[in-house]
């Protein structure tokens, strides 16, 4: 019979996955590690939220810490998962629901909005997140070339070429709504209460 992962939030198993590669973490280490591949796909994490679910890991048994001794005359704390732990975060990735990701667009909904906008500046906010789109592909293809000189990390370099090619995809759709944006300023005004609209007051 298969066991039922705890009940932690995703971001817990985020964080207990960077420590499932086998290495000691500090906080300032899981923050560089999250920004160099989870930011892609999941999450950018702050400070405060990676040490907040250090302390619920260490609270669940899943992670252990230790002050290292450093030159400065504070030490630095440490964080490694536990037998427990790579047992538990095992069983979430085989074994959790597959659930559809949530799609919160910040774009799309200012788009869906336009016509409470000056054109231009709609074609603005569109063409900066296409910059933004095709800065993150390339970024991520970078750090996937990164991935790939360590053994370790097959399958993140796998998850961030797959980044690389979301985003490129993000950057492409933007591309094409430009075009409907122009295409919808050449054709003429509709009928006050025809199409979908008067169908919907019904």
């Amino acid at each position: 019979m298969t066991q039922e992962p705890p009940n932690l939030p995703p971001t817990s198993w985020a964080v207990l996955g960077l420590l499932s590669f086998g290495q000691e973490l500090s906080g300032y280490d899981l923050k560089k590690w999250a920004d160099w591949s989870l930011k892609f796909f999941y999450w950018s994490p702050s400070y405060s939220q990676i040490y907040g679910e250090l302390k619920r890991l260490e609270k669940a048994g899943y992670a252990v810490s230790r002050v290292e001794l450093t030159e400065s005359t504070r030490g630095k704390r440490v964080y490694a998962i536990t037998d427990e732990g790579r047992a538990a975060v095992s069983r979430w990735a085989r074994d959790a629901p597959v659930e559809p990701p949530v799609l919160k667009h910040g774009v799309m909904l200012r788009a869906w909005l336009g016509h409470l906008m000056e054109p231009e500046r709609l074609r603005e906010v569109i063409e900066q997140h296409r910059e933004y789109a095709d800065r993150m592909s390339r970024l991520a293809e970078v750090d996937a070339e990164g991935a790939a000189e360590v053994a370790e990390w097959a399958y993140p370099e796998l998850v961030l070429r797959w980044s690389k090619r979301y985003y490129e995809a993000e950057r492409d759709l933007a591309r094409q709504m430009l075009d409907d944006l122009e295409e919808l300023a050449r054709r003429p005004p509709p009928k006050p209460e025809g199409g979908e609209h008067a169908r919907l007051k019904k």
